[in-house]
């Protein structure tokens, strides 16, 4: 049992929650918070004083006065009008950190409902009875509108005990004005990449031993002296990975100077990814414990309009994560061209199969890779940079981060796909370097591979192997 309490969210909570069901409680103090705020919101709406979004109209209708009478179709109209979203639907895992981080966010207690909408999302949650949110629509601010507007429709519906209800003053609005969806599909991907960033470092770590690689790059004195953070964490765990190889020992008295910089500069690539992952990851912690609403209802009897649903911050990050994350494909990818062309592999047969020529081996393996890598490119163009001004450009500037949320998901997928195909490369050549073997920490990685993937003597269908390598990965990544 997690407790919400608004505040102290972590990621690793969230994907708890989120992917593992894990369930979830209100922190009693906050309910008893919640209630207090909430009796000054029923004061204010039954006055003669117009409060936004409580006894007013939205947008560019903020200065139209609503009677008492109709507050509660008010707040339905809300709903109902709002919910427009398009495209696919949310994963299962998206749709549970949304509700997730839309509670979370109510629990801080500035949203001005009643307990009872925390209460009913909560047990949605824990009894996994979920929307249907489609993925496109919003434009980041006022926050998520549409994919929000979504989940307040379905929790106003019945739901195995779980009854309907009618949303009163302001509630409509809490549940619709904030940065949930951008911040639930953009967290679940931050999470992804930073497995994904360790991931680069050992499929990495055993495409240049395979490649009679040197390890003099990883040095600590070269990192020290270029002090990076993620540089100096990625030079470390990849001298650490390669270890006592044999294929290392191999040829250290060579005569090669120098290798290519896709592995000679594996830290230095790497550890940048590294660096802005950490940054992103600081801007996402803060805004899960954000209070994104507005207006916020403060416990002096406060009721300020503000912009805090703006969904700018998450942006820039989301946009910047994926930027990152594309480039340990684009590395990846170019090791693998190392690994299979027999021009650049050090004594490798041509496309990693052992009788080139009769059988075209993974050539066909890294033009996927070519294919994803060129949509990575496209997709890291930022969303953070546009506006369109709507509702009568009274929104006139938004953010756009929920197109900046789905570009991080699909290229953080497209950087899973591509360090599979490499893992299938390192994994087809390190049998080929037979019987010299790797580091104890590469040969584990390589063992536990091929208990999926097999060698392949022969061609055959690489399309069955791609899938099991990634799915592979995948429950690496995810575990």
């Amino acid at each position: 049992m997690i407790i919400l309490d608004g505040q102290s969210l972590s990621l690793k909570q969230l994907k708890e929650i989120a992917c593992h069901k894990t369930p979830i409680q209100i922190a009693p103090h906050c309910l008893d918070k919640i209630a207090n705020i909430r009796l000054e919101i029923d004061l204010k709406a039954s006055g003669s004083k117009a409060y936004y979004g409580i006894n007013t109209g939205f947008g560019a209708l903020s200065e139209t006065k609503i009677s008492t009478e109709d507050l509660e179709k008010l707040q339905r109209n809300l709903i109902l009008s709002h919910a427009v979203g398009v495209g696919e639907p949310l994963s299962e895992a998206e749709t549970r950190a949304l509700m997730l981080l839309r509670l979370n966010t109510l629990a801080k207690g500035f949203s001005g409902v009643r307990p009872l909408i925390l209460e009913r999302l909560a047990a949605l949650l824990n009894r996994n009875l979920l929307p249907q949110i489609p993925r496109k629509g919003s434009v980041g601010a006022s926050g998520d509108l549409a994919p929000l507007a979504h989940l307040a429709m379905f929790l106003m519906k019945d739901h195995e005990g779980v009854e309907a209800f009618e949303l009163h003053a302001k509630e409509g609005l809490a549940l619709i004005n904030g940065t949930q969806a951008m911040t639930a599909v953009g967290c679940l991907a931050q999470l992804e990449a930073e497995s994904l960033s360790d991931f680069a470092d050992q499929i990495g770590s055993l495409s240049l031993d395979v490649l009679l690689g040197s390890d003099a790059p990883m040095d600590n004195r070269i990192h020290e002296a270029r002090p990076h953070p993620g540089q100096i964490q990625s030079a470390k765990r990849i001298k650490e990975l390669l270890g006592s190889s044999e294929l290392n020992e191999s040829h250290r008295y060579c005569r090669k100077v120098q290798d290519a910089y896709s592995l000679r500069c594996m830290p230095q690539v790497h550890g940048a990814t590294r660096d802005v992952l950490q940054y992103t990851r600081s801007v996402l912690e803060r805004e899960i414990n954000s209070a994104t609403d507005n207006p916020l209802v403060f416990e002096n009897h406060d009721i300020l309009s503000g912009g805090n649903f703006h969904g700018q911050p998450v942006a820039f990050a989301l946009d910047f994560l994926g930027i990152a994350t594309a480039e340990l494909a684009n590395i990846s990818e170019r090791r693998m061209e190392q690994m299979l062309n027999p021009m650049l592999s050090s004594g490798l047969p041509a496309f990693l199969t052992p009788n080139p020529g009769l059988n075209s081996g993974m050539m066909m393996l890294q033009v996927t890779a070519a294919a994803l890598i060129n949509e990575n490119k496209v997709l890291s163009h930022p969303a953070s940079t546009d506006s369109i001004p709507t509702s009568a450009n009274r929104e006139d500037h938004v953010s756009m981060g929920m197109t900046s949320a789905n570009k991080a998901r699909t290229i953080v997928d497209n950087v899973c796909h591509v360090l599979a195909i490499e893992l299938l490369c390192a994994a087809q050549a390190l049998d080929l370097r037979r019987p010299l073997k790797s580091s104890s920490a590469l040969e584990a990685l390589h063992e536990s591979f091929r208990q999926h993937v097999s060698f392949a003597e022969v061609d055959r269908a690489y399309g069955i192997d791609l899938a099991k390598s990634v799915q592979y990965l995948k429950a690496q990544v995810n575990a």
